[in-house]
């Protein structure tokens, strides 16, 4: 998992619930990296999700409550840092349409290593969108979050809502409606 991932995660805790929360989840997770992260940088999934496991414990706020807040942060921070991705778009719609097509070429020309989830486009008209979430990592409340970002980001309201098509959540459909 990329860097940035990382980075901006830890800067969010530190935003929302203090330096010594960073410190507290960094000592109480098994990290090969010691917790020491570059943006640049590739790191294991598991370290991941031992951070905001133990941030979810000492909190009391679901995970995936935590990846909807996350959510809004990274987005933010990937368009302040790439806004060339998403510049030329004039709808939401048709920037979640290019996830797979363009958004994720360009992410993967500037991090090549970077291991993206897929989404499959199964059904789209102006008002409404239904997309194949597919990753290992199941951080489909991450995507979810996300989406909802790219329609704040257009000012539009929406609706996103999904089921799980396994159990582990590998494999997700998102139904997405636009107000």
């Amino acid at each position: 998992m990329k860097g940035i991932i990382f980075t901006e995660f830890l800067e969010l805790v530190e935003e929302k619930f203090g330096l010594e929360m960073v410190d507290k989840i960094i000592n109480q997770s098994s990290l090969d990296s010691d917790g020491i992260y570059t943006s640049v940088g590739t790191y294991e999934f598991s370290e991941m999700l031992q951070l905001i496991s133990h941030l979810s414990a000492n909190t009391d706020i679901a995970v995936d409550d935590l990846l909807m807040v996350y959510a809004e942060h990274l987005f933010k921070a990937l368009i302040k840092a790439h806004p060339n991705l998403v510049e030329h778009y004039k709808d939401p719609m048709n920037l979640l349409a290019s996830i797979e097509n363009h958004i994720h070429v360009e992410v993967q020309k500037i991090y090549p290593d970077a291991q993206l989830p897929t989404f499959e486009l199964e059904e789209r008209t102006d008002t409404k969108m239904v997309m194949v979430y597919k990753s290992d990592k199941a951080l489909y409340m991450l995507g979810k979050g996300l989406m909802l970002e790219t329609f704040k980001l257009f000012n539009v309201s929406a609706s996103v809502e999904f089921e799980k098509l396994n159990e582990a959540g590998t494999e997700v459909r998102f139904f997405i409606n636009k107000a």
